[in-house]
């Protein structure tokens, strides 16, 4: 993975998508896909090429469960960037990793370590 990870991103909130992108590159990776909305979001779910998703569970009223739904189905690893709990999210969904808002580039960092053991295995020390 020596050109990191490519990411689907799913944040409503601008600013905050803004920030999470940033973190993501410092990080050594890529956003290849973003959406603000659970119309567009399930879109890219299915179409999108990406290593793994950051999703945030509440988009302007609706909740993302139908696009982490899709995202499963593909067998892509998926993690919630939330100001929420996982009560929200059905029963199945909750066993998922969150990262609770607001998220630093270490906790992120962390958790994609957690997803991908290899990805930091080879990254440059």
């Amino acid at each position: 993975m020596a050109d990191g990870l490519s990411v689907f991103l799913v944040e409503d909130e601008a600013l905050i998508r803004m920030m999470i992108a940033d973190m993501v590159a410092e990080l050594g990776h890529h956003v290849v896909a973003e959406a603000d909305n659970v119309r567009d979001a399930s879109a890219f779910a299915m179409t999108a090429q990406y290593d793994f998703a950051i999703l945030d569970i509440n988009l302007k009223g609706l909740y993302v469960d139908p696009v982490a739904d899709l995202i499963e189905r593909r067998g892509k690893p998926f993690l919630f960037a939330t100001g929420y709990g996982p009560e929200l999210l059905p029963s199945l969904l909750r066993r998922r990793p969150i990262l609770r808002k607001p998220i630093s580039i270490d906790q992120l960092k962390g958790m994609i370590e957690t997803l991908f053991p290899e990805a930091t295995a080879e990254a440059p020390r």
